[in-house]
């Protein structure tokens, strides 16, 4: 018996979210059913949904604050199953979730990809990577690359200083805790490029704006965002 079948054994395949056994690595399919992945059309700029047959131009709040990337994209709305995916994942060490996240994602974001393009995670601060042990946007941001097939570009930003949590500040407070916060590590690699920035959430974007900001800086001809979930305001 080979290793896989032998981890099989020992570790059957099980649901991600309820712990139901499972053909293979994913969701069965009540919590398939249940999960809240983004269809139909989208906020061409930062993917969240739009009333309507056709994708939009921008949001009313990108319209309002248009943001320092081209286009973006996410493979589901943040809350019930996705939300606590995405906390497994980034408090729970649930690094199985990547490469199933990474396909999601991919899907997502294929109407956007350019040719030659780097996909580069949200950098996490060094003090902060060390207690964590591992950036999940990193992770995403590899798995994405495999799945697409481009240039994964792990080390391409970096933090410039240890910024606050952005739990339970507003809009602007976020995006003054994390403006100026990231640099292009080798800006050498970026003019004139496409850079896909990835990132497990977005909430008001501020965190990807100052990463798309400094690979604008850097020479970046386009910038896209892809992330994993994205908060949506309800009605």
């Amino acid at each position: 018996m080979g290793m896989q079948a032998v981890l099989r054994v020992l570790y059957p395949p099980a649901c991600f979210c309820c712990g139901e056994g499972v053909a293979s690595g994913g969701l069965c399919g009540p919590c398939w059913r249940d999960t809240p992945f983004v269809t139909g059309a989208v906020c061409d700029r930062c993917g969240t949904p739009v009333p309507g047959a056709e994708d939009a131009e921008a949001c009313d709040d990108c319209l309002r604050m248009l943001p320092p990337w081209d286009q973006g994209r996410a493979a589901l709305i943040y809350g019930d199953n996705a939300r606590r995916m995405v906390l497994a994942l980034k408090h729970g060490d649930r690094q199985d979730l990547i490469a199933p996240a990474a396909r999601w994602m991919a899907q997502a974001v294929a109407p956007i990809l350019r040719p030659d393009m780097l996909v580069a995670p949200v950098p996490l601060h060094w003090t902060r990577l060390i207690r964590r042990r591992f950036n999940q946007s990193a992770l995403l941001a590899t798995g994405l690359a495999r799945a697409t097939g481009l240039t994964a570009a792990p080390a391409l930003l970096t933090r410039t200083r240890r910024t606050a949590s952005q739990d339970g500040r507003g809009a602007a407070a976020r995006f003054e805790n994390v403006s100026g916060a990231m640099r292009v590590r080798r800006p050498q690699a970026v003019p004139g490029r496409a850079v896909l920035l990835v990132d497990d959430v977005m909430t008001t974007g501020a965190t990807l704006a100052a990463a798309a900001e400094a690979c604008r800086d850097a020479g970046a001809a386009y910038v896209a965002v892809a992330v994993l979930a994205r908060v949506v305001k309800t009605p």
